[in-house]
């Protein structure tokens, strides 16, 4: 039914035509790559999407990491990589190569070089690959802002050019591959002082060492753009691409990762929210989760989010085409929308809690998703990842409701209600068209809207009304990609009404749900798409939703859910919106996943760490285990807790020593004391822990 598509109006600017940085933003297709020769293990788009992770043990433990190199293996990993920070290490892995492949292994093993040309350039003879970071593999970060001329500039790429061309050399001559990876808190004082803070730095790291090895007709190349901030993560990778297009370089495979994701639901989500937006463009040969957990726990989410897309072409529906895009992928901005309600304009995206599989009729019905009552005193709390609206279909909730969450009902069942002023009713499109105004709220509508229900006579409707928000939703398998379409026809003819989108997953473990809600949901939010999330337990949210009986939604997801269920979907919602940037309910940590180079028992001071302050909404706290991992990667932090020696810490706030040298049995304490000085410190209570 969707009778005029993509009439772009007069104000619509298109950013390229056509658009370079995926094949199709519309059909799922995998973007064409150069094939890399890694061992025996080849990479790009003429061969399956790898797995990859790296080991924790210290490097100089030989068996260690033989040991933990083969739960790797055995958990899926294609690639394992191995920190070599000096040359002792680096000649450690020609033992390391040997013991496994004495016991039969033959995956492929990967040097990461940080600081060290000399330790890379042993390790590229011994090994199958090498990584290097072209933020620190020529220089040396003190923090300093220099003004260079032209010439000034030009001086110091023909400096790199003398660094890293032997590196170079030795990997043609050896067969050896290597990364150029990119980490947006790594760039060098050179890059910040030209560029900025910026996805064009980070792509401009690396390509002035890729054009180094085209120059010498050197292509066994990967690359990657990785960054603690998936929307910072994902803008680089799409302008990597867009800008190897535009200079005529060669298009190579692309690791994929976001960098220091943390630990349990939290890293899953940033690390899905990142990784799985650009697997929907078809971007990405390789993928890496960085939790904070045992390495070997990191493959079967990369190989989750890999799995979503063996099969994504032939089970996806047709989605008409874009040929302008009407959003800039390279920058956040935010669709305008007018106000309704509490939704769209400045608000934050709200929250909607599905109830309608499940009666409301006590008040601990209301605990899963943020809102307590307390009997003695009768009244109600709420935490910070209270809902703000429930949905209950058919069925009213029985007692009135706390005053911070308002009532979303069927439009037949909200006609029956006698308080019509505080709930709102939910439609379909042609419930809504049907309706006079009289027959609708006067404040706030909620109209349920898929993209083959677009008509003309809705496109106009919806133009003229500012009392609609709008429940998006689909049932291709091509979920993102459909939903983002339905959004740039919305834009394109000029329909600013807020909306929310509402995902439910037929038949998928719940391990894999805040994976695929992250990729769907988070990826628009990543490019400013949605003023809102509804995550239910079922895969239809009406009951009037659909006519045919053949065609009654199915129960899915959670059969009669739980209140562990609920709050499971709630906390996602909010997780979702944390990771995007876009409402920050909560502490967030940017915690690296560990390596050899690892100071002190990561996972546990993590766990320590976040029992102390994971009540401080909106404070961001870097835990790195080593220097190299330290300032520069935890880039937006507020607050970074580094090892620097055995049992030492180092104490940041943002990229500033502020004590050096903290026993680590008193460096939470200390931690805490340096966020209480800032006035930043809160104590626990019932409402924020």
């Amino acid at each position: 039914m969707l009778d005029s598509l993509l009439t772009p109006s007069p104000s619509v600017k298109p950013t390229g035509s056509p658009i370079l940085y995926t094949p199709s933003l519309t059909e799922y297709i995998r973007r064409k790559t150069i094939t890399v020769n890694i061992g025996d293990v080849p990479l790009g788009s003429d061969y399956p999407i790898r797995v990859q992770s790296m080991t924790t043990v210290d490097t100089m433990d030989t068996l260690g990491s033989v040991e933990q190199s083969i739960r790797m293996i055995e958990a899926g990993c294609e690639y394992v990589r191995i920190t070599a920070p000096s040359v002792k290490e680096a000649q450690n892995l020609e033992n390391i190569r040997k013991e496994l492949r004495a016991r039969g292994y033959t995956t492929p093993l990967v040097a990461d070089i940080h600081f060290t040309p000399n330790a890379a350039e042993l390790a590229a003879r011994i090994v199958e690959k090498v990584r290097i970071n072209p933020g620190n593999y020529a220089d040396r970060k003190r923090f300093e802002f220099i003004d260079y001329t032209d010439s000034a500039y030009a001086s110091e790429l023909e400096r790199i050019r003398a660094k890293f061309l032997p590196l170079v050399r030795i990997c043609k001559e050896y067969g050896t591959a290597m990364r150029i990876g990119t980490n947006h808190g790594s760039l060098s004082d050179r890059i910040l002082s030209r560029y900025g803070d910026t996805p064009v730095g980070m792509v401009e790291s690396a390509l002035e060492f890729l054009r180094i090895c085209e120059e010498e007709n050197y292509y066994n190349i990967t690359l990657s753009m990785k960054s603690s901030n998936p929307q910072v993560m994902v803008q680089a990778y799409r302008l990597l691409v867009q800008r190897l297009d535009e200079e005529g370089l060669k298009p190579y495979p692309l690791h994929l990762g976001v960098t220091e994701a943390g630990e349990a639901e939290d890293g899953r989500i940033k690390s899905a929210l990142g990784i799985g937006t650009l697997l929907e463009d078809g971007i990405g040969d390789t993928v890496r989760v960085s939790l904070t957990e045992e390495p070997e726990r990191e493959a079967p989410v990369a190989q989750a989010l890999i799995d979503r897309y063996t099969k994504r072409a032939a089970e996806s529906k047709s989605i008409p085409s874009i040929s302008t895009y009407p959003i800039n992928p390279f920058q956040y901005t935010r669709r305008s929308t007018h106000e309704v309600a509490n939704f769209g304009g400045q608000n934050v995206p709200r929250v909607i809690a599905d109830f309608s599989q499940t009666p409301v009729t006590v008040h601990e019905d209301l605990k899963p998703i943020g809102h307590f009552y307390l009997p003695e005193p009768d009244k109600w709390r709420m935490n910070d990842l209270g809902a703000d609206y429930i949905y209950t279909g058919q069925h009213p909730a029985t007692f009135m409701l706390p005053n911070g969450l308002k009532q979303i009902l069927d439009y037949t069942a909200w006609q029956t209600v006698p308080d019509q002023t505080n709930t709102f009713p939910l439609l379909t499109a042609d419930q809504y068209l049907n309706a006079s105004s009289g027959q609708l709220h006067s404040r706030l509508n909620f109209v349920c809207l898929s993209l083959p229900a677009l008509s003309t006579h809705l496109l106009n409707a919806l133009r003229t009304d500012k009392a609609v928000v709008l429940l998006i939703q689909t049932d291709n398998a091509h979920a993102m990609a459909e939903l983002r379409r339905l959004f740039v026809e919305l834009i394109t003819h000029d329909i600013t009404a807020p909306v929310v989108v509402q995902r439910a997953y037929t038949d998928t473990p719940t391990d894999n749900i805040p994976l695929f809600a992250a990729t769907d949901v988070g990826g628009l939010l990543i490019d400013g798409l949605g003023d809102g999330i509804m995550l239910s337990p079922v895969a239809s949210v009406m009951s009037g939703l659909r006519t045919r009986p053949d065609l009654l939604p199915q129960r899915v997801g959670f059969e009669n859910p739980t209140s562990h269920q609920l709050k499971l979907l709630n906390n996602l919602s909010f997780g979702i919106l944390q990771a995007a940037r876009t409402r920050i309910t909560k502490t967030e940590y940017i915690s690296c996943p560990s390596c050899g180079r690892t100071l002190f028992d990561l996972q546990e001071t993590t766990a320590h760490i976040r029992q102390r302050t994971d009540h401080l909404k909106g404070v961001k706290i870097g835990i790195m285990g080593c220097i190299v991992n330290g300032p520069g990667e935890m880039a937006d932090a507020d607050y970074g807790y580094v090892g620097i020696g055995r049992d030492k810490i180092a104490l940041y706030r943002g990229q500033q020593v502020i004590k050096k040298s903290v026993p680590a049995d008193r460096a939470v304490d200390e931690l805490i004391e340096l966020i209480r000085e800032d006035k930043r410190w809160i104590e626990p209570t019932l409402e924020n822990v």
